[in-house]
């Protein structure tokens, strides 16, 4: 077997780039102190290296001020604070049938609690129209939540045309960038998202354990709770939670070394060019669907265009068990993907996949056109009975 061939980049991206290493070992040889917690050099040594982190994702998004980053766990800690921080018995929240899990299981917990929820159908590509949003808002909506694409097919949703329509109706915007932020370009300041959830082991090229939410001014702080109380190393002297940005919402010590690493990976990045790397992306994706569509017996979903989508293609082979086909690519090919639902079963269901789930390859900047040319020549093998 060749060298392994890694396509499971919207889980987690590999490799990252040499310098994420880097600066996390550097944190923890020389720096390893708790920032805002003490005075000396340390100490403010590391709170340096978390305020140069939230100035790396303010200006890759266009955020004015660096103080509206709030760093979570993950775009899934991140969307809790979001919905569970906003969200009040008797609200009503729009949300549509391509979101994940870390969207459907809160929402449904709230929805227990008395939050009123309309989720709003997409097409069988996945694809969102503005207008059945709009039919959805009432006088009682206070939030739209929407993916920016979906994790499952990658089928990208309309946000700019979404923070448009949550301007002109005075409602707040949630965006889950989880599976395009470094790798779609984004700024705020062109299009207006309210709250955007990252995580920061994607297309950031972040470790493990980073993500966030950026908050934007149209959001009240006084009614946005935090999800947790308790020291900040700010007002040390009040027993009350601090009430400014972004100590309301990050008690406890932060992930200093995960914030070092995903810095340094937006620093990387924001050296690339987002925009060179979505155009990249976008070849290398259409050149997998072309490559694919000559398969016979193999069905991809989505929209047929790469533009339309993020680097995420979504198949399955006639006759053959998507856990089957995802096992047989790495024990045989040395190709890692995955199989099954990735943790979206309403979007599945959306497109015709749901319950037995379909095989995703998903790019990144460092898949290359090589790579893409033999899984294709693997699938096809798969699906003509060829080991």
């Amino acid at each position: 077997m060749s060298e392994y061939l890694y396509l499971d980049n919207a889980a987690t991206t590999w490799p990252k780039p040499p310098a994420v290493r880097q600066a996390m070992v550097q944190f923890m040889d020389k720096v390893g102190a708790n920032p805002g917690r003490s005075g000396h050099r340390m100490s403010l040594a590391a709170a340096r290296l978390l305020y140069r982190g939230r100035e790396e994702i303010a200006a890759l998004v266009g955020c004015d001020d660096p103080l509206r980053v709030v760093f979570c766990a993950n775009a899934t800690a991140a969307l809790n604070l979001a919905l569970h921080g906003l969200l009040n018995p008797g609200d009503h929240v729009v949300c549509t049938s391509m979101e994940h899990n870390s969207v459907m299981r809160p929402l449904r917990v709230l929805e227990q609690g008395g939050v009123l929820l309309t989720v709003v159908q997409c097409s069988v590509t996945g694809e969102l129209t503005c207008a059945a949003v709009e039919q959805a808002i009432t006088p009682r909506t206070r939030l739209i939540v929407a993916t920016h694409a979906s994790n499952a097919v990658g089928t990208l949703l309309p946000v700019d045309e979404l923070a448009q329509l949550a301007t002109k109706r005075n409602v707040l915007l949630l965006v889950d960038a989880a599976q395009t932020l470094g790798a779609i370009p984004l700024d705020l300041r062109q299009t207006p998202i309210d709250l955007l959830a990252f995580t920061g082991h994607k297309a950031l090229f972040g470790p493990m354990g980073t993500g966030g939410l950026v908050i934007g001014p149209r959001v009240p702080l006084s009614a946005l709770k935090p999800l947790l109380q308790g020291g900040t190393g700010s007002r040390s002297e009040e027993e009350e939670q601090p009430d400014f940005l972004p100590d309301k919402y990050e008690s406890g010590t932060p992930n200093v070394v995960g914030v070092a690493g995903l810095a340094a990976g937006v620093r990387w990045l924001r050296r690339q060019g987002v925009e060179t790397i979505r155009a990249r992306e976008e070849k290398l994706t259409a050149h997998l669907l072309s490559g694919l569509k000559n398969v016979a017996g193999v069905t991809i979903y989505g929209p047929d265009s790469a533009a339309r989508r993020a680097p995420v293609v979504l198949f399955n082979v006639e006759g053959k068990d998507p856990a089957v086909v995802a096992q047989r690519l790495d024990r045989q090919y040395g190709i890692m993907c995955r199989p099954g639902l990735h943790c979206a079963p309403r979007a599945h269901r959306t497109i015709g996949t749901f319950p037995q789930g379909a095989v995703r390859f998903s790019l990144s900047a460092f898949t290359t056109r090589r790579q893409i040319e033999r899984a294709v020549q693997a699938v096809a093998r798969i699906a003509g009975g060829k080991r």
